[in-house]
């Protein structure tokens, strides 16, 4: 994929959006950890910029969400003291 231009936000729409769906990808790594991961939207912009088929371009700010399941116990550390006090 081309590199934006670094004027490509400028005369953006920002989009509202709600959540329909968010999945959880889960991955077998090579040491035997299972890991989960799940992309969430935080926020959305269509450019003014088009795809060759005519699609309007849009950018997206996400962060991904990661849990590890399944560790192997000769990967894990010693648990610590929580450093927070109750609640």
């Amino acid at each position: 994929m081309a590199k934006l231009p670094r004027n490509a936000l400028e005369g953006s729409v920002d989009l509202d959006f709600e959540e329909t769906e968010e999945h959880w990808n889960t991955y077998t790594l090579s040491d035997g950890t299972t890991i989960k991961v799940k992309l969430v939207l935080r926020g959305v912009k269509r450019l003014k910029r088009y795809e060759p088929d005519g699609n309007p371009i849009y950018v997206i700010n996400s962060i991904n969400v990661v849990r590890s399941i399944n560790v192997p116990p000769e990967l894990k550390a010693k648990p610590k003291a929580s450093e927070m006090a109750p609640v």
